[in-house]
């Protein structure tokens, strides 16, 4: 019998961390680490994606929920600087990174 080891990629990254909300870190310097952009279940005001964006703050691993466009843009644009610094800032009506 194969265990699930042998076959299994080790592709699999898992967002790990306490949950916070994003209210919580306006404005905080954060080491930003990893992101996945999925299906959102609650699809309000018709965004259909919801992104899962983890990374340290004071040096503990955290994970936080947005429905943030703009947000989900640059996280797809910078994918390949992560692991960087950042700052979440509200502007009006949106979230982005500075």
């Amino acid at each position: 019998m194969k265990r699930f080891s042998d076959f299994a990629s080790d592709e699999v990254n898992a967002l790990v961390g306490d949950k916070i909300k994003i209210e919580e870190v306006l404005e905080k310097e954060i080491e930003v680490i990893g992101y996945e952009i999925s299906d959102s279940k609650y699809q309000k005001s018709g965004n259909d994606k919801v992104l899962t964006l983890q990374f340290k703050l004071n040096g503990e691993n955290r994970i936080l929920f947005t429905g943030s466009k703009v947000l989900m843009g640059q996280a797809e644009k910078y994918k390949d600087k992560m692991p960087f610094l950042a700052t979440i800032k509200r502007i009006n009506r949106f979230y982005t990174f500075t």
